[in-house]
């Protein structure tokens, strides 16, 4: 029997109206219970903060039921398995889960799944081997379908998800252009990552340098962004373009961001397809197989923002909403 110990946790203490704040958060400490048969505690080490959290914040109808106040807010972890009473875990197994905002996280095992830290580092498994990862594939893969010789953007592009569009691209023969907010983080797209071209969209003039950057047009578009970022891709969108929506991150404080150019949908018989990743279990396996490999290998890059400490978190949280990061935000819990 492991010594007690106390958890601290985060709970989602008010609903935001308008841009949230950390006000909407409280840090509590409570001691944890004794484990129940089947049970597995884990000490999380890393927490992943992600932009749907801030639509779960919301008790506005969505895909997602909201996230209940005064509960420990939702999120991916990765930890050791510190006790158990379920025979699938031992102690000192790693593994990824839906721990929450909190050091310590007791489960039934379903959300659990032990990974191999020796192979891919421990964090990687909340980006770019993990959801994020997975949501750039099907995106790429199952939506806008892309094949050698296109041209993929992709919005965010430095972040977790258009990291990885925008390598798998490159890695499938398609010319990759990114958009990401900075003269810094266009750098490292191309740079580092490979793209062929990032546009700075906080340069001014994203019309026009998108056109530069894509004189034959853009055939598929994974979108992060919404609003104007979307409307200036769209006009140079080819005929039958496919558009993967995973996120419209420009529109989470709850202010509407409608498209201003819709007749180009018709026009270039466009198709566009919202997401939500975790209806999709079935092709998580490839697809984590495949960004494994790619990671192990060297051939997949990844960057991360890490902010110290549990306490951190809230901050941290704001900041990614209004792209203070860059790469995959987490939190580093021990």
């Amino acid at each position: 029997m492991a010594d007690v110990h106390n958890n601290r946790r985060i709970l989602l203490a008010s609903r935001p109206e308008g841009e949230a704040t950390t006000a909407n958060f409280k840090l509590v400490e409570t001691p944890l219970a004794p484990l129940n048969d089947g049970e597995v505690r884990v000490r999380n080490h890393y927490l992943s903060l992600d932009p749907y959290m801030r639509g779960r914040m919301s008790d506005a109808k969505s895909y997602a039921d909201p996230q209940p106040l005064n509960e420990v807010m939702i999120g991916g972890t990765v930890g050791e398995v510190t006790e158990s009473r379920n025979p699938s875990f031992k102690v000192g197994d790693k593994v990824v889960g839906v721990g929450g905002w909190q050091e310590y996280s007791t489960s039934d095992g379903t959300d659990l799944r032990v990974v191999d830290a020796a192979r891919v580092p421990l964090s990687a498994y909340l980006g770019a081997v993990g959801m994020p990862g997975v949501t750039a594939w099907f995106g790429l893969n199952r939506i806008i379908e892309a094949k050698a010789g296109e041209t993929i953007a992709v919005s965010a592009a430095s972040g977790a998800v258009g990291s990885v569009v925008g390598q798998l691209a490159k890695a499938a023969g398609c010319r990759a252009i990114g958009i990401a907010g900075g003269a810094e983080k266009c750098r490292y797209v191309v740079e580092t990552l490979g793209f062929d071209a990032c546009v700075d969209y906080k340069a001014g003039k994203l019309r026009d340098d998108l056109k530069a950057a894509a004189p034959e047009g853009i055939d598929g578009y994974f979108e992060n962004v919404g609003g104007d970022v979307l409307d200036a891709v769209l006009e140079q969108m080819n005929a039958h373009g496919r558009i993967a929506l995973c996120g419209m991150i420009s529109g989470y404080d709850g202010q509407p961001v409608p498209i201003k150019t819709p007749t180009i949908f018709l026009r270039q018989r466009l198709k566009l397809q919202g997401f939500i990743v975790t209806e999709h279990m079935d092709v998580w396996p490839q697809a984590l197989k495949e960004l494994g490999e790619r990671v192990a290998s060297g051939k997949l890059l990844f960057r991360e923002s890490i902010a110290e400490g549990l306490e951190a978190a809230p901050e941290a949280f704001l900041g990614m909403l209004r792209g203070k990061n860059f790469g995959k935000q987490l939190v580093k819990l021990i």
